[in-house]
């Protein structure tokens, strides 16, 4: 993992397409904004963690069905 430190203005890339600008800094809270081709999905962690949560519960219940009409 790579650890920088960056101001209000400052920016950071990713690649050639993906830049990610520090917009507000205000206690231990951080504002970015991320600026990214459309074709790049950009969710929040917590999302992305629920997200599999869901699709995995999905997949049990389909199994599970699948199974009783054997």
């Amino acid at each position: 993992m790579l650890v920088l430190s960056r101001k209000v203005g400052e920016t950071i890339w990713i690649g050639e397409d993906v830049e990610i600008v520090i917009t507000e800094v205000k206690g231990d809270q951080i504002k970015l904004g991320i600026k990214a081709p459309k074709n790049i999905g950009i969710v929040r962690g917590e999302l992305r963690g629920e997200v599999s949560k869901s699709n995995t519960e999905a997949v049990i219940q389909n199994l599970d069905i699948f199974k009783k009409k054997k």
